[in-house]
C-alpha cells in the first residue's frame, strides 16, 4: 500500500482517462510475460477452500470480483487474477462500436475517494469483444458480460439489442448483466419498468440458459427497486446486483450535474438498497452487491445482508492492487473472529439471525 501511494502521487496528476489507458496498457503488457506475470497471480490470488463457493453454476475462488466499466472491452481479463479478483465482469459492451460521450467525462474527487463518470459506454462493439473472449474462453475464474443499448437505439428498439448481445455472447461468458440502470446513457433507466423487464427476460429465457442477472440503479424507493426486482426474478433472472451509480449529487461536494457518482459517497445509500431487496429475495435468487466496498469489514457486511459475492471498482483506483488481497484475507480474519469456518456459513447470517429472532419471539 506504501508503494503504491507513491505511485497513486504521479498517477494522480494525469487525467483520469489517460491514467486508465496507461494502466490498461501495463497490464495488458505484464499479461505477455508469464515469467513476470505469474508471481504476482502466486502473491495476490487468495484460494483458500474457506472461500469458495458455487455460484451460478461455476466455481468462483473467492467472493471479490471486479465491478463492470474498468475492463470495458476483455482486454484485461487474465490481469485480473494478478490483482486477485474472484471473478471478472466486463463490459459494458455495446452491439454497434460507439466512442461515449464527450470528454471530460471522467473525474475523481481523492479527500471523497470517490468518482464521477459520464463515460456513455464508450466501448469496441460486440463483434470485437467476441473476438477477445473467443481466446481466452473457458476462463480461469468466472466472467460475465455487462450489455448495454447504443446510444442510437431508439428505446422502442432497445429490446432488439439486447436480443443480439444475448445471442452473440451466449456461449463467450459464464453470466451475462442487464444494464438497464446507468445514468450515462439518454432514457436507459426509462427501460427499468415492468413491461420491458418482463419482455426482455422472457426474450432472454428462449435463447439461452447462460445466467442472466439484472443491475439495478440506487436512485429509486426502497419500495420500487423491490417490486422492480422481485418481478425481474419471477421473469427469469438468475440473479439481482445493486447497485450501479447515483446521480444524487448532493452526495458529493463540488460534483458536476452530469454522469453517475460512485466510491465511498455512494456506500450507505447503496446498501441501504440492496438491504431492502435482500430482506425479501434472499434465498431464492442470486445477490450481488456493489457500490462504496473499499474494505474487509464493509465487503463482510454485505455478505452478512445475504450477498453471495461483491464486487469493487472505484477502491481499486483510491487504495490500489493490494486491496483485493487485502479484503480476502480481512475477510479470513474476520470468519475465525466469529467462528465461521466456510463463507457460506456468513452469506445471510444477519438476515437467519433475525428470523430466528422472530420465531423465538412468537413462540
Amino acid at each position: 500500500m506504501f508503494e503504491y501511494e507513491k505511485i497513486k502521487n504521479i498517477i494522480f496528476k494525469l487525467d483520469p482517462e489517460t491514467a486508465h489507458h496507461i494502466v490498461e496498457c501495463s497490464l495488458r503488457a505484464a499479461d505477455m510475460l508469464p515469467v513476470l506475470f505469474n508471481p504476482f497471480i502466486e502473491k495476490n490470488f487468495v484460494d483458500d477452500e474457506r472461500l469458495g463457493q458455487n455460484i451460478l453454476g461455476k466455481t468462483f475462488y473467492n467472493p471479490i470480483g471486479l465491478a463492470a466499466g474498468f475492463d470495458k472491452n476483455g482486454t484485461m481479463i487474465r490481469p485480473m487474477l494478478a490483482l486477485g479478483f474472484g471473478f471478472t465482469e466486463i463490459g459494458t459492451v455495446t452491439p454497434r462500436p460507439q466512442s461515449g460521450n464527450p470528454k471530460p467525462r471522467l473525474f475523481r474527487y481523492p479527500q471523497f475517494e470517490s468518482i464521477q463518470n459520464a463515460m456513455g459506454f464508450n466501448n469496441d462493439g460486440m463483434y470485437k469483444v467476441q473476438q477477445r473472449l473467443k481466446k481466452r474462453f473457458p476462463f480461469v475464474t468466472p466472467v460475465g458480460v455487462n450489455i448495454g443499448k447504443n446510444k442510437i437505439t431508439p428505446e422502442k428498439e432497445a429490446l432488439n439489442d439486447y436480443e443480439q448481445l444475448i445471442k452473440g455472447f451466449k456461449e463467450l461468458c459464464d453470466y451475462m448483466v442487464i444494464n438497464i440502470s446507468s445514468p450515462n446513457t439518454p432514457g436507459l433507466r426509462d427501460l427499468q419498468n415492468e413491461e420491458f423487464i418482463n419482455a426482455l427476460f422472457n426474450m432472454a429465457k428462449d435463447i439461452t440458459d447462460t445466467p442472466i442477472l439484472l443491475k439495478i440503479a440506487p436512485d429509486m424507493e426502497k419500495s420500487q427497486a423491490i417490486d422492480l426486482t422481485s418481478m425481474a426474478v419471477e421473469a427469469g433472472a438468475d440473479g439481482i446486483i445493486a447497485t450501479n451509480t447515483t446521480v444524487d449529487y448532493s452526495l458529493l461536494p463540488d460534483s458536476k450535474d452530469f454522469g453517475g457518482i460512485s466510491g465511498k459517497v455512494l456506500k450507505e445509500k447503496s446498501f441501504e438498497i440492496f438491504q431492502a431487496i435482500a430482506k425479501e429475495l434472499f434465498g431464492k435468487t442470486v445477490l450481488i452487491s456493489v457500490g462504496g466496498i473499499d474494505s474487509a469489514e464493509e465487503a463482510y457486511k454485505r455478505l452478512k445482508a445475504g450477498a453471495s459475492a461483491v464486487q469493487i471498482y472505484s477502491a481499486l483506483i483510491f487504495k490500489g492492487p493490494g486491496l483485493v488481497k487485502e479484503i480476502n484475507e480481512g475477510l479470513l480474519k474476520l470468519m475465525e473472529k466469529e467462528g465461521y469456518t466456510h463463507i457460506s456459513e456468513v452469506i445471510g447470517s444477519d438476515l437467519k439471525s433475525s428470523a430466528n429472532q422472530s420465531s423465538h419471539t412468537s413462540l
